[in-house]
């Protein structure tokens, strides 16, 4: 089944204007009727959906078909009525399924989508950094997310925090630097699709390098879902607030007077982003010491060949490829035109999903008969809590890229179809009494990804 909700590209505030072109609702049937459009331009298009040749009961089916130009209803068979109030038809497009939910949608489900889009942005010279956290989506309440930006040059002040933090670069080079308890050195660089991770309370530096002229961009994964990009452990907001004195005492100057004088230029105030000269392009020239961890910290995640489904690819990373990653795995998902994440879910781990490119949908199955579906777009956020059982599936017409993070330092699912496929035959006949054909083609092994 192919369903794709219209790109952001065809909605303008100019096509939520219906004066010059005639608009209908779907008709009760759940097809919507043809209608006349007065006006040639494109920009008035509000919703183009896909072919969809698919014979069926219009429960779950696309309720906007290709060519036909419609105001978006919550209309589904003979369910629901037309809007007579307000719409917001740009939101309304982005949660299709929210407006006319599939009829196997039911119960009450927890909110578990959060674009980035929403967020407040915190903007910096040489930057800004926004983030997602239970305080915006309640149900997320095991991992907390930052997306953030830096100009090339630019550097995240040195800090520490009281959560462990997993990164994925989006965009652009990045040196980063980190120091144990015992005093042992990480200088790394990564870059787009590569991993860096810190151990709680681990002091560290973040800088852009200039060798793409935009920067970079990134994401910051915490496994807390409290926690907040403004409450970390920031050098200068410190600094700020020591007495000279004690910083001449501490850092070794015999004449008071000297070690005042050597810091009274210390900024008054956090930095948190700020422009810098660029890193050297080598990072050896940015060592003082050789790196000497017992292991890296960061990971060629970019490099790591994919393993190839039907209907897509997927690489997991976890502390068995990543060992310092004791608190965070991941996988990182493709999903071709059609394609599906098949019905699984996570024994013990909250999921955190990220979706880079691409349009999706999940049925969040949360018991007693608890379902709801929610759409997703590049920058939004799913949060799954542990054990609800679950699929993601490629609604648009492009490749779907998603990056799948668990709070586990093992990256474990279970197979809806593999589970099925290895339980006696008997017994799940018993219960959905499904015959022998249909038992003998699901997979005893896991397919993750199905076309």
């Amino acid at each position: 089944m192919l369903y794709t909700p219209v790109s952001l590209a065809l909605v303008s505030f100019t096509a939520l204007s219906l004066l010059t072109t005639t608009l209908s609702a779907p008709a009760l049937s759940g097809a919507p009727p043809k209608v006349e459009c007065t006006d040639s331009n494109p920009n008035k298009v509000l919703w183009i959906a896909p072919d969809s040749d698919i014979d069926s009961d219009g429960s779950d089916i696309p309720l906007y078909h290709n060519g036909v130009q419609t105001l978006p209803q919550p209309q589904r068979d003979d369910k629901g009525a037309t809007i007579l109030g307000p719409h917001n038809v740009a939101i309304e497009l982005q949660n299709a399924d929210l407006l006319a939910p599939p009829t196997t949608d039911h119960g009450s489900v927890k909110n578990f989508k959060w674009p980035y889009a929403m967020s407040h942005n915190r903007l910096a010279n040489g930057g800004w950094a926004r983030q997602q956290n239970v305080y915006d989506m309640p149900s997320a309440t095991d991992i907390a997310g930052v997306n953030m930006r830096l100009e090339a040059g630019a550097i995240r002040e040195m800090h520490w925090h009281v959560t462990s933090e997993w990164a994925y670069v989006l965009k652009g080079d990045i040196r980063i630097s980190t120091i144990t308890p015992e005093g042992q050195v990480w200088v790394g660089d990564v870059s787009a699709g590569d991993l860096w991770y810190f151990p709680a309370g681990y002091p560290h530096s973040i800088q852009a390098k200039s060798s793409t002229p935009d920067g970079a961009e990134f994401l910051l994964i915490f496994d807390e879902g409290t926690f907040s990009e403004d409450a970390t452990f920031l050098l200068t907001d410190w600094l700020a607030h020591v007495p000279k004195s004690v910083l001449a005492k501490n850092f070794g100057f015999d004449d008071l007077q000297e070690g005042l004088k050597a810091f009274e230029h210390i900024p008054k105030e956090e930095l948190y982003i700020f422009p810098s000269l660029p890193p050297a392009d080598d990072k050896r020239d940015d060592m003082v010491v050789p790196n000497n961890t017992p292991q890296p910290f960061t990971f060629p995640f970019s490099k790591v060949a994919a393993a190839r489904k039907p209907g897509g690819k997927v690489k997991i990373v976890d502390s068995r490829t990543f060992t310092v990653s004791e608190k965070i795995a991941a996988a990182e998902v493709e999903i071709e035109v059609g394609g599906l994440r098949e019905l699984h879910w996570h024994p013990t781990q909250p999921e955190w999903t990220y979706f880079i490119s691409g349009t999706a949908r999940i049925t969040l199955f949360a018991s007693q008969g608890n379902a709801a579906t929610y759409d997703f777009y590049p920058g939004d956020v799913a949060y799954i809590p542990p054990s609800f059982g679950h699929y993601i599936e490629n609604i648009g017409n492009t490749t779907l890229k998603f990056l799948e993070v668990l709070k586990s330092n093992r990256f474990q699912d279970i197979s809806l179809s593999q589970w099925l496929a290895l339980t006696p035959h008997n017994v799940v006949k018993a219960h959905l009494d499904l015959p022998d054909e249909v038992l003998s083609k699901l997979s005893t092994t896991k397919n993750t990804i199905v076309l």
